[in-house]
């Protein structure tokens, strides 16, 4: 089995780690593949609540490894063919009903930013940079940063970081809308946040994130009907039995209590 994307599964956590920082994490037809499978893995599998997407060494992710492109022999056709190998992992993992935080670090370029916005929740370490280089290699945006990118920050500046040889601090990115947290330790967060996830409504938060990304390519009608679906299976579950109902306990004792005093 691959190395170069470790998968582990503890408790209904799922961690998906990037593992070849002697390359930055870039990611080779090898990995591309493995990420594919990993993502089709992980979410089929019930047990599984939450996601942290984070990645060993210096950096999260430099994009494509580019030093493969150029001396692997292979065609645009075949770069092609692997592009969507990689776009289903990442439309497999957006499209599910887990929720998932990305811990980002050091650099994140080119495709590393989609690759990063495959994560719900972003959070930073104090120094991440972040670039696109795309245009410097001759390159167009892949693995979902032309969409994942615009939906984050907008397209004004999604086309200011692609059309510029600009870098973005962390700061900067957090003001943006490209990350939610800056922090020192953002896999110690990530796992803070992911665990939130697990012990409350854990399903809940996992369609809240379906129904979001769902939303941006439907109708409002579309969105309106699933919603309601939605809402009504949840109403239907168990825990959703148990939380409404102490919800409305605790809602009842504060009002009489408002009326006693």
């Amino acid at each position: 089995m691959s190395d170069s994307i470790l998968l582990s599964i503890d408790a209904g956590l799922a961690r998906v780690t990037f593992n070849r920082p002697t390359f930055l994490n870039a990611m080779d037809f090898e990995m591309g593949t493995r990420w594919r499978d990993i993502a089709h893995q992980v979410t089929a599998d019930d047990s599984v609540g939450a996601i942290i997407l984070d990645a060993a060494g210096p950096a999260f992710c430099a994009g494509g490894d580019v030093v493969a492109m150029a001396t692997s022999g292979a065609t645009g056709a075949e770069l092609s063919a692997m592009a969507d190998i990689i776009h289903d992992g990442i439309r497999t993992f957006v499209e599910s009903d887990k929720p998932i935080v990305t811990a980002a670090h050091g650099a994140v370029a080119g495709g590393g930013i989609g690759l990063m916005l495959t994560g719900d929740y972003v959070v930073a370490a104090e120094g991440t940079k972040f670039v696109s280089k795309y245009a410097n290699i001759g390159l167009s945006p892949d693995l979902g940063v032309s969409t994942l990118l615009p939906a984050a920050i907008g397209r004004r500046r999604a086309l200011e970081l692609l059309l510029q040889d600009r870098t973005l601090d962390a700061e900067t990115a957090r003001e943006w809308g490209l990350v939610a947290e800056v922090v020192a330790d953002p896999s110690a967060r990530a796992q803070e946040i992911a665990r939130s996830w697990l012990d409350g409504a854990t399903a809940a938060y996992g369609q809240a994130k379906r129904l979001i990304h769902a939303g941006a390519r439907r109708t409002l009608s579309e969105n309106l009907d699933d919603e309601a679906a939605t809402i009504g299976a949840r109403f239907e579950t168990d825990e959703a039995k148990a939380r409404v109902a102490a919800f409305a306990a605790a809602s009842r004792k504060q009002a009489v209590s408002k009326e006693q005093a």
